[in-house]
């Protein structure tokens, strides 16, 4: 290369201006309130805030993965740097960043829901799809998935014949309680099939798969199996459980506690993105 003549555009000497270029800009401060979504820097971690251990930060992602840094600098928020703070007042949200969705998502603003696609997310009774329409339904109505409730595992088998699942029509499917050797493990392996997922989560009812934190309690009572779970949740909290009536009401209360993703099970998170991812693969041409 040759020696630069009066016309270089890059210079003569790169370091001519060093001494009198801006010092480097420092990091927004910001406090880590709960729910925060942030990005740690040196390992690509994004989670929502869920607590500390000291001068430790707990991270949650969408999948439920949990990890613990040092609360400071090397965090960034929609791409922009930030130092986090133990918060002043917990209640206290920033102003900072994209809007979140309830599933962490970033919120897709002035966006028109998309027309139903033919695949389908079933699952098992009304308390199930309240959940799922309350964490992921800004999501699902993005990508044009309709949730629809089967009364029950029972009636899945049929409800699958009817359905006709193909390439271009897959269903997924949400059941609780499927664990080894339960009824719903074998209802599963006879439907399940290239265009029929099913997934499910550990709990006897989808109520155990929000936070027993949310309504103040350290975990969920044990409940004898003579008796109904739910009633049997209810009397042990000392709540009505007479009717179905007082049921309801008991869900809407519990309902109610869930915000965010944050607030449920990672037995449940990461089966929801599950069927979703699976009921949005694009249809070969």
């Amino acid at each position: 290369m040759g020696v630069h003549d009066d016309g270089d555009q890059y210079g003569s000497d790169v370091l001519a201006d060093f001494g009198r270029r801006a010092p480097k800009v420092q990091p927004t401060v910001v406090e880590a309130v709960r729910d925060l979504v942030v990005e740690e820097v040196a390992t690509g971690f994004v989670g929502a805030v869920v607590g500390y251990e000291g001068r430790l930060l707990r991270l949650e992602d969408r999948r439920g993965s949990v990890r613990l840094f040092p609360i400071g600098p090397g965090f960034m928020i929609d791409g922009e740097p930030v130092a986090l703070r133990l918060p002043k007042a917990p209640s206290a949200a920033p102003q900072f960043g994209a809007r979140r969705t309830a599933s962490g998502s970033v919120a897709v603003e002035s966006h028109r829901a998309r027309v139903a696609r033919a695949s389908r997310i079933f699952v098992e009774g009304r308390h199930d799809a309240e959940l799922v329409e309350k964490v992921w339904g800004a999501d699902l109505r993005i990508e044009g998935v309709v949730v629809e409730y089967l009364e029950g595992v029972d009636n899945l088998a049929e409800v699958l014949r009817e359905f006709e699942p193909g390439a271009d029509r897959r269903a997924g499917v949400l059941v609780d309680h499927l664990v080894p050797g339960s009824k719903e493990s074998r209802i599963a392996d006879v439907v399940s099939g290239e265009f029929v997922l099913v997934v499910g989560h550990p709990f006897v009812d989808v109520w155990q798969a929000v936070r027993p934190s949310r309504i103040g309690l350290d975990a969920w009572p044990d409940i004898p199996r003579s008796v109904e779970w739910k009633h049997g949740i209810c009397e042990a909290l000392g709540w009505p459980h007479e009717d179905q009536a007082d049921i309801a009401a008991a869900w809407q209360r519990i309902l109610g506690t869930v915000r965010t993703y944050a607030d449920l099970e990672p037995a449940l998170l990461g089966r929801v993105e599950q069927l979703i991812d699976f009921v949005t693969i694009p249809v070969a041409p």
